[in-house]
C-alpha cells in the first residue's frame, strides 16, 4: 500500500518584498495583551503608547507618578508628564485626588485596558462655544500662534493644551517668546510634517535650556564719607568722625 503524502499548500506563504515580517511565537507566562486601538493609535505620541504598555504590564499598586517613572526611563519628568495627559484625554488612564484618614492627600491612579474617555465625551453634551473652557495662556497663544509662521505647524486646540506646560517651562527658565518661536519654527523639513505636535514635543524636551545660573553677588557701593567740621580751623573735611582735618592734625602732632 503506497503512504500517503502531505500535499503542498496551494498558496505558499512568500515573505514581502518591503516592510516589516514577524516572528511570532505564543508566550505561556510573563505577558501583557494589549490591544491594537492602543498600538496602532492614530493621536498617542510614541511615548504616551509606551508609557500605556508599561503601565498595564505593572502589578495592582506600583507607584507611577512622574518621578518614579522619571527614574525609571530616560525620557524626563516633561516627557513623561505630557504622555500621562495624553493618555487620560484619550481614555486610558484616570487620576483622583482622595484624602487619607491621616489627613494626607494621595493620587489615584487607575489604568485602562480599553479606553473609557470617548463613551464619556460622547453622552456628554456639548457646552456652547461661549460656555467652553478658553486657553488663553501665553504659552498656548505662543502655540496657536506659531502657524503663522509655518502653516505646516497647525495645532488643535488638544496639541495646545498638551504643549503648553512644555512652552511654560521654557518661560519659567528666562527664555524670551520670541526665541521659543524661533527654536520652534527654525530648520524645519522640507518635506510635510505629518504629525506637528510629535515634532514641537520633541524639540520642547530635547532642546530645553537649563535655568539661568543665580546673578553674581553686587559689588558694595561705595559712599563718599561725610562732610565734617574742623575743631581747629572750622574748614570742612570728609571723615567718617567728628574732628580735625589732616592739617590741623599734623600741625596738633608738630607742636606736641
Amino acid at each position: 500500500m503506497t503512504s500517503k503524502q502531505r500535499n503542498a499548500s496551494p498558496h505558499p506563504k512568500t515573505r514581502p518584498s518591503s516592510g516589516v515580517t514577524h516572528v511570532n511565537e505564543p508566550h505561556h507566562d510573563n505577558f501583557t495583551v494589549v490591544g491594537n486601538h492602543l498600538a496602532q493609535h492614530a493621536e498617542l505620541s510614541l511615548v504616551a503608547i509606551g508609557l500605556a504598555l508599561h503601565v498595564q504590564s505593572l502589578p495592582e499598586g506600583a507607584p507611577i507618578g512622574i518621578k518614579a517613572l522619571a527614574a525609571r526611563f530616560p525620557e524626563g519628568e516633561i516627557r513623561i508628564a505630557a504622555a500621562l495627559r495624553e493618555l487620560e484625554e484619550h481614555g486610558y488612564l484616570s487620576r483622583t485626588k482622595e484624602r487619607l484618614q491621616s489627613g494626607r492627600v494621595t493620587t489615584r491612579t487607575t489604568s485602562y485596558n480599553r479606553p473609557r474617555g470617548a463613551v464619556v465625551e460622547a453622552a456628554a453634551p456639548v457646552p456652547p462655544e461661549a460656555e467652553r473652557p478658553q486657553c488663553r495662556t501665553k504659552a498656548a497663544d505662543l502655540l496657536a500662534g506659531l502657524r503663522a509662521h509655518d502653516s505646516r505647524l497647525l495645532l488643535t486646540e488638544r496639541d495646545v493644551h498638551r504643549l503648553a506646560p512644555a512652552v511654560t517651562e521654557w518661560l519659567d527658565r528666562g527664555v524670551p517668546p520670541t526665541a521659543v518661536v524661533r527654536t520652534l519654527t527654525t530648520g524645519l523639513p522640507q518635506d510635510p510634517i505629518k504629525h506637528p505636535a510629535a515634532l514641537l514635543s520633541h524639540r520642547l524636551t530635547a532642546q530645553l535650556p537649563p535655568h539661568l545660573p543665580p546673578p553674581p553677588p553686587s559689588a558694595p557701593s561705595l559712599h563718599p564719607a561725610p562732610l565734617q567740621n574742623c575743631e581747629g580751623c572750622d574748614r570742612a573735611f570728609r571723615s567718617p568722625h567728628p574732628g580735625r582735618c589732616r592739617e590741623c592734625s599734623a600741625s596738633s602732632v608738630a607742636v606736641a
